[in-house]
């Protein structure tokens, strides 16, 4: 067994892989109108995800937020057009 079996690294990242987040990342968060479960998380995570750029995608159905993590601010009609897609609509970035 390894020294340290923990998944977490030093910094305290707590994913496997090898795509950390850059330091100079940008992260927003946006309000998506009609998701209800964990398969409209994905599909909206899914679609975003293909944006160029996006490093992290988490979808919230509950909250109806979308945090989007990317090397560069994300234009937003490109956005709207991956939640469009996905069959769920783009409110705009939550406050």
């Amino acid at each position: 067994m390894a020294e340290n079996s923990s998944c977490c690294t030093p910094e305290g990242s707590c994913h496997s892989g090898g795509t950390d987040v850059d330091a100079g990342a940008v992260t927003t968060t946006y309000r998506v109108t009609g998701m209800t479960c964990g398969h409209c998380e994905g599909a909206v995570s899914a679609e975003i995800g293909e944006i160029a750029g996006v490093s992290a995608v988490q979808a919230v159905a509950a909250t109806g937020l979308v945090t989007v993590t990317s090397k560069a601010p994300l234009d937003e009609e490109a956005v709207r057009a991956a939640v469009d897609e996905a069959g769920y609509e783009l409110v705009g970035q939550a406050a």
